[in-house]
């Protein structure tokens, strides 16, 4: 027997407004930056413009993924970009020392994976707040880089198969995009479908009540770290074959391109709340405006100023406008 909804249609619709306003809203957004962009430059919505933009956005969405766990758990990770830079000189250093690249991607991922264990552990069971943590991992980890490389950028060999990391296709699609598209359904169906993205939100929205409940609130803070550490770690392998060199100075502001597209997409500082799929608009917005306001010759200096204050705009209105347009709810 087939049933039906007995509330008014406008009260469904302003219920699917309240859960998906901010999607909605940053959607809405990075299509009108497309739009425009479109029709400003000439260039912009060419084929070859089109794939070099989400090669070039692949390392900043996979680390968004893994932030979104982070942010959604009311936590912070400032050390992205900082690992990002001492993976890409490690795996050159490990590369141009004979070491066989598919031996150095997984010493490298293990190597990820450790720092964000190592900051994880002083997070959830040391209780240091994570900023505080993280932004000393964000100063240590580049000065460890800048020790071994002493500053110098490290060359990989062009012709090797670790380049094809960065450089090569798959389906007729970028590699390094094909990657990312790879983690954001992985990272989406973990967040929403798993009983581990359950226990993220739920740590994220009163960590406390989670432990009185039997999870395990510590080890799943922790666990997200791991997974920044290991998503950065990729992003700077990434880098690495795309550039066939390892520096100690790569991702520098990484992490706050990072954290943007996060809270762009519409996942909440405050925890309890995230979206894969918010993240993932929120990144290519913030590659959008950047390659578009390249192509419209627009002064590279100018171009950050105008990318903040597009930024800042956008979420004004994600957390202002458009969600009390959302949260409004008519009589049922």
């Amino acid at each position: 027997m087939t049933t039906y909804s007995t509330r008014p249609l406008g009260s469904r619709r302003a219920d699917f407004l309240a859960t998906h306003a901010q999607v909605l809203s940053i959607a809405a957004f990075f299509v009108a930056c497309c739009v425009f962009f479109g029709f400003t430059t000439d260039a912009f919505l060419s084929t070859g413009n089109l794939l070099n933009l989400v090669r070039q956005a692949a390392p900043m969405l996979i680390v968004a993924v893994a932030m979104t766990f982070v942010i959604t758990t009311g936590g912070i990770d400032l050390s992205v970009g900082s690992t990002v830079a001492l993976v890409n000189a490690l795996v050159a250093i490990a590369l141009q020392a004979g070491l066989p690249w598919p031996i150095a991607v997984i010493g490298m991922l293990l190597v990820g994976a450790l720092i964000g264990l190592f900051q994880g552990w002083f997070v959830a069971y040391q209780r240091i707040p994570s900023f505080i943590v993280t932004l000393a991992g964000l100063s240590a980890l580049r000065g460890i880089a800048l020790l071994m490389t002493q500053g110098f950028s490290i060359p990989i060999a062009s012709e090797g198969w670790f380049t094809q990391i960065g450089r090569g296709w798959f389906l007729g699609i970028p590699m390094p995009a094909f990657i990312a598209a790879l983690v954001v359904v992985i990272g989406g169906i973990v967040l929403s479908r798993t009983r581990y993205g359950r226990q993220v939100i739920a740590v994220g929205a009163n960590a406390e009540a989670a432990r009185r409940v039997g999870m395990p609130a510590q080890k799943v803070v922790a666990s997200v770290y791991v997974l920044t550490g290991l998503a950065a770690a990729l992003a700077g392998i990434i880098i690495a074959a795309r550039l066939s060199s390892g520096s100690s100075n790569a991702a520098v502001g990484f992490e706050l391109d990072v954290i943007a597209a996060v809270v762009l997409g519409g996942t909440s500082l405050m925890g309890g709340r995230g979206t894969i799929l918010g993240t993932t608009l929120g990144a290519l917005t913030i590659a959008v405006i950047g390659n578009g306001l390249i192509l419209a010759h627009i002064s590279p200096f100018f171009t950050q100023i105008v990318t903040g204050a597009i930024i800042l705009i956008a979420i004004w209105l994600n957390t202002r406008i458009f969600t009390r347009l959302g949260t409004r709810r008519l009589p049922s």
